[in-house]
């Protein structure tokens, strides 16, 4: 059996009775971290009216399909996008650090999205779910991850294609062939690139969104009778060969159904790339131990892995001079910048983008490759910080961000970073009635009932809207 064909019966064969108990919760608790990511973006975001009125114009309103946070209908397909989009458009869903990927935000949109299609469970909606994650961070890891980057992809639009269609084939009731044909369909679709980063484009929430659609078109393409490639990962002209110069194709199959990569899947405390989160724990760390005030510091730091490097250390002059959200979610002198002038890095921080004393601070802020932290990666996206001060330096290693799978965040931590982003939209008594939904999921005889959960029950007023 073919890696392809071993995948696709494993998402075919998966129900929520058959999985560990922990694998269930946790699964749980990643689809709030991302409604309520949804939520906020729909109101909140630059790029969202951008994406409302295509999706108007492309016919893709006026369905019966539910997207969170919005009183408007959609169809499937806009649905699935706009759920996929707004979900990576504040940068603050969860992350895979060895597979250098976000796989909830083309996932979980596509399988709640097939879920209205035909009326499922949300028990058949999370078992999906769990698939695609399992199917979007293995093939990254067989890639791997690291040559596919360098290549100037981003898996969380390629990979993420895939998962999603394994995940809405599972919710459609796919056997193992079916599903295999919706992976060998949307190969035909697997696209993203890191260009984004050059002048801090919208493309990167344009791609996941757009994989989270296109995995649910492949399944409903062979729902509908189409046939698909066979080996849409291991063939001659397969995934695995034309991404990336060296794959291991069966690091994507190890250890299948006994290890979850889903339980390797970190969340987000902070909104910005996740490289920079470990400086950002350093920063705060060392601040608040030291009761270190900004207006104090002659110099900053920061210790970062090659990737690390690439996506918030350089170019250094575009770092230290971030002009849009975008900008600042990809910097990592920002990010620690505002969490040393403030003792916070959150979502509102990048209201702060011009503040003066973070202005002040920015030309002080550093980044360099650091050996110590490099031998950590890709098992961990840790980060050092050093901070001269009062004439000394003052020097912290964070090995595990907070928010790693074995610094997790508790059911608590995660439903107060859910109210940060949705009691602003729904308003608090609304927005804790769509967590208790939400973390009930596996008990809701129709996934639809969630989502109606998520509607504003009055104009919403917030920056970007």
């Amino acid at each position: 059996m073919g890696i392809t064909q071993e995948l696709a019966q494993f998402s075919a064969d998966i129900t929520l009775d058959k999985l560990p108990k922990d694998v269930v919760d946790r699964a749980r608790f990643l689809v709030l971290d991302l409604v309520g990511n949804i939520v906020r973006a729909r109101h909140d975001a630059e790029s969202t009216e951008s994406f409302l009125a295509a999706a108007r114009a492309m016919g893709m309103a006026g369905g019966n399909f539910g997207v969170f946070g919005d009183t408007a209908r959609y169809t499937p397909l806009g649905a699935a996008f706009l759920n996929g989009a707004l979900a990576h458009s504040l940068d603050f869903d969860d992350t895979h650090a060895a597979g250098s990927l976000h796989p909830g935000a083309p996932v979980i949109p596509a399988a709640i999205a097939a879920g209205e299609m035909v009326g499922a469970s949300g028990a058949d909606v999370l078992a999906a779910i769990i698939a695609g994650y399992e199917i979007t961070c293995r093939i990254a890891l067989a890639l791997p991850a690291g040559d596919h980057y360098n290549r100037g992809f981003h898996p969380t639009a390629t990979c993420g294609a895939f998962g999603a269609a394994a995940a809405a084939g599972r919710v459609f009731g796919f056997n193992a062939d079916q599903i295999a044909g919706a992976l060998g369909t949307v190969l035909s679709q697997t696209a993203g690139s890191l260009e984004f980063l050059v002048n801090g484009a919208w493309t990167k929430r344009f791609q996941v969104g757009w994989a989270a659609s296109n995995g649910l078109m492949a399944a409903t393409l062979v729902r509908e009778g189409f046939k698909g490639a066979a080996q849409a990962f291991e063939g001659p002209h397969g995934f695995l060969k034309a991404y990336a110069p060296n794959p291991v194709p069966e690091r994507a199959v190890q250890d299948l159904g006994q290890v979850f990569e889903l339980m390797h899947t970190a969340v987000k405390p902070y909104p910005s790339c996740r490289y920079g989160h470990a400086s950002v724990d350093a920063a705060l760390m060392l601040r608040n131990a030291n009761n270190l005030k900004a207006e104090e510091i002659e110099s900053v730091l920061l210790g970062l892995p090659n990737a690390g490097m690439l996506l918030v250390g350089q170019p250094a002059e575009k770092k230290s001079n971030p002009e849009n959200v975008v900008d600042g979610q990809f910097s990592g002198p920002f990010v620690v910048a505002s969490a040393l002038t403030t003792g916070a890095m959150g979502w509102d921080s990048y209201k702060l983008l011009h503040d003066k004393a973070i202005r002040a601070l920015l030309p002080k802020i550093r980044s360099e490759f650091d050996p110590e932290i490099e031998a950590e990666y890709p098992a961990n996206m840790s980060g050092k910080v050093t901070i001269r001060a009062r004439g000394q330096d003052f020097v912290q290693k964070v090995v595990i961000p907070k928010g790693e799978p074995e610094n997790f965040l508790t059911e608590g931590e995660l439903r107060a970073k859910f109210a940060g982003l949705a009691d602003a939209v729904l308003g608090e008594e609304r927005s804790a009635h769509l967590a208790d939904a939400v973390l009930a999921i596996d008990r809701a005889n129709d996934i639809a009932s969630v989502i109606r959960l998520s509607t504003p029950l009055s104009a919403v007023r917030l920056a970007g809207e």
